[in-house]
C-alpha cells in the first residue's frame, strides 16, 4: 500500500472524542502534516471494520478507550502536487465518541495531545475540514 502517489484512495478513520465538554486534539508526529494539530485516527487495516479501526487507532495514539456515538462525517482529503498528480488521497470516516476510560497520553503517531475547549479551536490552526467535523460531532452529541 503506497501512501504517497497511491493507485486508489486509502480508507482512514478519525474520532472526535468528548470529555467534560472538551474535545481531544493530537499533534501529528508523522507526515503528512507532521507537527499540525488534528483529530486522532489513522488507516483502516485489512479485515477490520471501521469501528474496530477507530477504536484501535484511538487506543494507539491516545491510550484511551472510547464509546462510539456514531459517524459524524465522511471527508475526502485529496492533495495534489505541482503537476496536479495526486500525492495523497484519503477517504476519512470520522466518528463522534465519548471518553470511557484511560488517561490521555501521546503514543505511536502522536507527538502531543490536549483537551481543548470547542469554542477556542483557532489557536490550534486546525484545517477547515477538522473544524467542520468537530462542529458536526458536537451537534450529534448534543442531540
Amino acid at each position: 500500500m503506497n501512501r504517497l502517489y497511491p493507485e486508489q484512495p486509502l480508507v482512514g478513520v478519525g474520532a472526535v472524542i468528548w470529555r467534560d465538554g472538551q474535545v481531544l486534539l493530537i499533534q501529528r508526529g508523522q507526515p503528512p502534516r507532521q507537527g499540525s494539530w488534528s483529530l486522532p485516527g489513522g488507516l483502516q487495516h485489512l479485515g477490520e471494520t471501521v469501528e474496530e479501526a477507530v477504536l484501535r487507532e484511538v487506543l494507539e495514539e491516545t491510550g484511551l478507550s472510547v464509546r462510539l456515538i456514531g459517524v459524524a462525517a465522511v471527508v475526502d482529503l485529496i492533495d495534489r502536487d505541482d503537476q496536479a498528480k495526486i500525492r495523497h488521497h484519503y477517504t476519512v470516516i470520522d466518528f463522534a465518541a465519548e471518553w470511557a476510560a484511560g488517561e490521555a497520553q501521546a503514543g505511536s503517531d502522536a507527538a502531543d495531545l490536549c483537551w481543548a475547549d470547542p469554542d477556542d479551536l483557532d489557536r490550534f490552526a486546525l484545517t477547515p475540514q477538522a473544524k467542520g467535523v468537530i462542529a458536526k460531532a458536537r451537534l450529534q452529541r448534543n442531540g
